[in-house]
């Protein structure tokens, strides 16, 4: 992928970018054999690769320059902005909202924010595209002084950009760089984006996290249902469960699921997706996954765990030792927490691995896990 920022020097997101995509693929396959050396692997499976531009279903463009003439994209060593707007990651269609974005900036008086001044309005836009066409876009305010006039001018923009069916705002007022604050202000009257991914309906709100490569994310879903279905399957925990996609993949209409994920705005898109699919005997709880586990003293027939880069932890895995569920699927973002987990669970081999390269261009993948119980 020819990218005219990297060779420019100003953007390095990309951090293997300069590697043929083949040499990406086989280092991420390499690292993750290295990893799994003394641990014996039944079956591996040939990464899944992804495209290698345009993959992305979400920008995150921090703002800056002035209000009559904003730049999208990062902000350098310097402090300088670097324009983002054509980042080849992005699908052809993100462009021409962002310039039309530009003027409407200026029109709503939603001056940048000065990271070193600490003065200013807008600090990030935040666009996501689904799968079926529509987009979701959010304006992330220092406070709510602007809202109303953002409100007042909105009606152009929709009628401009009427792909836009979910707009908010969010308010994060703290002077450091995150990405959202705790508050969010719809301003469209839908307040989450359509998805579908395998004829499975999926729900996208504003603080809920959706995996960023969709092709990439379908196939894993995918490949997990598939692994389950010789599996008996009466009952399912999907814990770190988000948007519910693992576990109502791999529900059967008889399954009694259990998802489990921290975020209230997540477990929302779960229960409309089940609702919507007419699964009666599922429940989605926003909870912390590793206290549900250890409220319970019974184990599913499978569990579903997809944790953060930290992994399940050794209280999480000392429960499963002692429930002992008889499989265990495992997708984890971090390869090194998901070894140290994988050794930690004792009596149980590990039946398959496949890695699958959401994330292109850097040293990050996702690698697919099946943990079957020695009898």
């Amino acid at each position: 992928m020819f990218c005219p920022r990297y060779d420019a020097g100003q953007c390095r997101s990309c951090q293997w970018l300069p590697k043929e995509y083949a040499t990406q693929l086989a280092d991420k396959q390499q690292r993750i054999e290295q990893l799994l050396t003394n641990v014996p692997v039944t079956e591996w499976l040939p990464p899944v690769p992804s495209a290698q531009q345009g993959f992305r279903n979400k920008a995150k463009m921090v703002v800056s320059g002035s209000v009559e003439r904003p730049i999208l994209g990062i902000v350098d060593q310097q402090g300088e902005g670097v324009d983002l707007i054509d980042c080849p990651l992005y699908p052809a269609t993100f462009a021409p909202v962002f310039r039309q974005l530009l003027p409407f900036i200026a029109k709503a008086g939603l001056t940048p924010y000065h990271i070193a001044r600490r003065k200013g309005e807008l600090k990030y836009l935040l666009l996501t595209e689904s799968t079926q066409g529509g987009m979701m876009l959010r304006f992330v305010l220092r406070s709510e002084n602007k809202v109303a006039q953002l409100k007042k001018v909105l009606p152009e923009l929709q009628q401009c950009l009427p792909q836009l069916t979910v707009i908010s705002v969010n308010i994060q007022p703290v002077p450091m760089a995150i990405m959202e604050g705790e508050q969010e202000i719809m301003l469209s009257q839908a307040s989450a984006l359509a998805e579908t991914f395998n004829g499975i309906p999926l729900w996208i709100r504003p603080q809920s996290f959706f995996q960023t490569n969709p092709q990439v994310a379908a196939k894993l879903y995918r490949t997990a249902q598939e692994w389950t279905q010789a599996l008996k399957l009466d009952t399912l925990w999907d814990l770190f469960c988000g948007v519910g996609g693992f576990g109502l993949h791999c529900a059967r209409p008889e399954t009694h699921l259990t998802g489990i994920e921290i975020s209230p705005e997540a477990i929302a898109c779960a229960r409309d997706s089940a609702s919507k699919l007419g699964l009666t005997q599922t429940q989605f709880r926003a909870l912390d996954a590793s206290r549900y586990a250890l409220d319970n003293t019974t184990a599913p027939d499978v569990l579903l765990v997809n944790p953060p880069r930290r992994g399940i932890g050794q209280t999480l895995c000392d429960f499963i030792m002692s429930v002992k569920p008889a499989a265990i699927l495992y997708s984890s973002c971090n390869p090194e927490t998901l070894v140290k987990d994988i050794v930690t669970l004792k009596g149980y081999r590990l039946e398959r691995v496949q890695l699958f390269d959401l994330f292109p261009h850097t040293a990050h993948s996702e690698v697919l896990t099946l943990l079957l119980r020695e009898q």
